[in-house]
């Protein structure tokens, strides 16, 4: 069957996931409820419904699954009430501001009975899944450092993602995504240890950026960074283990492998830097190293919404789960606690 669907929140994002719905195989838009009239214009000019209020949408006994697609301080009691009125619910990330906020709204799922889950789309971003092959195919041996970032110059958008009281920054907006990456590289794996630092380069009020190191029980070290004032970027994903290193450039790039091929060098000859010479930093002769191009891993973010309605159906697992927005959750609480006590936080 076909879901209908409502989106709460036509902005950019709730226009995005309107989108997907509409050209899906599985799920049916229903319409759209949007506090602005301008946004409100916009779905009429495309021919899409537009409910008077939020309440009118969720209301509505032909809806299926309500998209939440609004500022952060909004989910949680938006959420509930659709579930309330017996509607699933697929929220935009942040999943909301607080990890006690998703304990109730958690709540508010088994008491109704009703699917919630949370649109982590950048779980099926090909860099990312590329980074994940590198680590999963064991193609640098033991891996002990993973770097990931992204780097932009913009500040943050001049919307209420600068504003505290509506969730904003860059730790509930770039941070859900890069620290649930890595945590679903690393599986079952401990976080022992995390340490962190924020910006406020072009904002006072909220992090305009932010460095955390991740120390897990393996003793494998993650460092996640965002910075919104970064003119030159730095590499999005760096990965160091124990016989090569893999460079994952951009968004859509393949990563480029360079790994050693098992033959000691005992002859090294000096390489001046400088104004001295050196053995340890001298480069490797090119018939000693492999290098190795990975193309980018594809995948669709269509396979997101098939999964939830899979997941309705009872035929699959839902992918998002529930304790694994609670990890994240209280993961970015540890990295804000340590930057404001400038103190490594014990994690798990």
């Amino acid at each position: 069957m076909k879901y209908r669907v409502g989106v709460i929140g036509f902005g950019g994002e709730g226009y995005w996931q309107a989108r997907h719905v509409e050209v899906s195989d599985f799920m049916e838009l229903a319409g759209i409820s949007d506090l602005s009239e301008e946004r409100r214009r916009l779905a009429a000019e495309k021919k899409i419904k537009c409910y008077d209020s939020d309440e009118a949408l969720i209301a509505d006994k032909d809806i299926d699954l309500v998209i939440l697609a609004t500022p952060n301080d909004s989910h949680k009691p938006l959420a509930v009430a659709a579930m309330a009125a017996g509607k699933h619910v697929i929220c935009e990330k942040p999943v909301t501001m607080s990890s006690s906020d998703l304990s109730e709204m958690i709540a508010a799922s088994e008491k109704y009975g009703r699917l919630f889950t949370v649109y982590q789309n950048r779980r099926w971003d090909g860099d990312f899944l590329t980074a994940k092959k590198i680590l999963d195919e064991n193609m640098l041996s033991e891996v002990y450092r993973i770097e990931s970032r992204v780097h932009g110059s913009r500040g943050i958008p001049g919307d209420w993602r600068q504003l505290p009281e509506y969730g904003g920054g860059m730790i509930l907006d770039w941070g859900v995504h890069l620290l649930d990456q890595i945590l679903m590289m690393k599986g079952k794996t401990k976080l022992r240890y995390v340490s962190a630092s924020v910006f406020h380069i072009t904002n006072q009020l909220v992090d305009d950026g932010f460095t955390a190191m991740l120390t897990f029980e393996d003793g494998m070290e993650a460092l996640v960074e965002v910075g919104t004032s970064n003119f030159i970027s730095l590499p999005r994903w760096y990965i160091v283990g124990q016989d090569g290193t893999a460079l994952i450039r951009d968004w859509t790039s393949g990563a480029e492998i360079v790994s050693a091929a098992g033959i000691d060098e005992n002859d090294v000859v000096p390489v001046h830097t400088a104004s001295g010479i050196t053995k340890t930093m001298a480069p490797r002769r090119e018939e000693n190293i492999h290098k190795t191009e990975i193309p980018v891993v594809e995948s669709s973010i269509y396979d997101f919404y098939r999964n939830v309605a899979a997941a309705l159906d009872g035929t699959e697992e839902i992918a998002v789960k529930l304790p694994e927005v609670m990890r994240v959750m209280k993961l970015m609480e540890a990295v804000k606690r340590s930057a404001d006590t400038h103190e490594t936080v014990r994690f798990e």
